[in-house]
Order: structure tokens, then sequence, then C-alpha cells
């Protein structure tokens, strides 16, 4: 089992900058750990992914550039920089853990409670 806690979401204007945090406990050895996003209305979204080591690293086509993922394994926490953030970027955002390396939402196993991030034009 794995359990995941995000933090770090809130209110920002466009153009400004958020950093989420996603803190794990339990069997987290090896796991390779996701953020997803979903919006109102929208299907649950792949943002991007990292493995164990940080050696495999993912991200959706559309946020390459300014969205970063990082992973502090001494922490048992996976970053996700978010830069120039736009009004579209508004959803709640999960962290998601997996035994293997996947951009599929139904290939992780574990799920947070999420964090909202609200963007104002």
């Amino acid at each position: 089992q794995v359990q995941l806690v995000e933090s770090g979401g809130g209110l920002v204007q466009a153009g400004g900058s958020l950093r989420l945090s996603c803190t794990a406990s339990g069997r987290t050895f090896s796991t390779m750990l996701g953020w997803f996003r979903q919006a109102p209305g929208k299907e649950r979204e792949f943002v991007a992914a990292i493995s164990w080591g940080g050696g495999q690293i993912s991200y959706a086509d559309s946020l390459k550039g300014r969205f970063t993922i990082s992973r502090d394994n001494a922490k048992n926490t996976v970053y996700l920089q978010m830069n120039s953030l736009k009004p579209e970027d508004t959803a709640i955002y999960y962290c998601a853990a997996s035994t293997f390396y996947t951009t599929r939402t139904y290939g992780y196993d574990y799920w947070g409670q999420g964090t909202q991030v609200t963007v104002s034009s």
C-alpha cells in the first residue's frame, strides 16, 4: 500500500508559478510517481511522470517547457513546478503511484486526494 498526500495548490494569476508537492508513505520503494489533473466537466489527464531513479521522465506534450517534475527519494516526495500558468491549467491536480512506468491513468494503483489549482485571468 502507498499513501499519497498532495499540497501546494492555490489561487494564482495568469503568468504566475506554483510548486506542488506530494509526499508518499508506505511501500514506496521503486514506485513510479505521476501527476494528473482534472478540470470541471473533463476527463482526468496525464501531466507528468517520473521513475524511481529519475532517469525516465515524461510530460504531456502540451505542457512541455512550462511544467517540471522532480523527486527527492530521501523525502519520499515528488514535486511539480508549474510556470507561466494559464487559466486553462485550472484543475484538481492528483498525485499517483504505480509499480511500473506508464503515462496511462489506469496504470496507477494509488491516488492522492488532489489539490486545487486555480489560475485567474
